[in-house]
């Protein structure tokens, strides 16, 4: 695909124009850094084309200070376009926090019934399900549910999904998948994660 230009045209009967204006749905996975940074930089582009954002995050804390947050957040309104940010859950993807298993999976549980709500309403035209992975992997969300409400969704809504170990079913049905792969990450070494780097 060099110069943005396509191997294939289909013969489908779409203008390129219409091509153009076709709901993406993606999925940012693999062991690599980088998945959530580059949904992020996505979502800074549906911004600028003045298109509202929904953000569901299903494993960072309330109390966790994420740096896209803050920016995001503080763009929402600008130009008249919203950004709305949910987090679902206490941080249960590495660290267990307080709380039973059942209790996180219903609230993962919870937070797809609204993502699920959104896009009925098309409340959003940009949603980011940040390590929405997880919830599939453990069972906590049905990886069919999830590919079947995509696939139906009403109008253009653009969704990114990232997260580690993304189901096989799931990355059929994306139409853009990229897998982040790690060469080398400071932490192999010992060091801890910054500010400003990780979050």
């Amino acid at each position: 695909m060099p110069q943005g230009k396509v191997a294939v045209t289909p013969d489908d009967g779409l203008t390129t124009r219409q091509r153009r204006r076709q709901a993406v749905f993606a999925v940012h996975t693999g062991a690599g850094k980088g998945k959530s940074t580059a949904a992020f930089g996505m979502a800074l582009r549906a911004w600028s084309a003045g298109w509202p954002i929904g953000v569901f995050q299903f494993v960072k804390s309330q109390k966790w200070k994420v740096g896209e947050e803050s920016a995001l957040k503080a763009l929402d309104g600008v130009n008249g376009t919203p950004v709305t940010w949910h987090k679902m859950g206490e941080g249960w993807s590495w660290i267990q926090r307080a709380g039973t298993e059942r209790d996180h999976a219903a609230e993962a549980a919870e937070g797809w019934a609204q993502i699920k709500r959104d896009l009925e309403k098309e409340s959003y035209k940009f949603y980011v399900l940040d390590e929405f992975t997880y919830p599939m992997k453990w069972g906590w969300v049905d990886v069919a549910d999830v590919i079947a409400t995509i696939k139906d969704r009403p109008g253009t809504q653009h969704i990114v999904i990232t997260g580690r170990d993304a189901h096989p079913d799931l990355i059929a049905a994306a139409d853009l998948v990229t897998e982040m792969t790690k060469v080398k990450h400071p932490m192999d070494a010992g060091r801890k994660g910054q500010q400003g780097i990780e979050w």
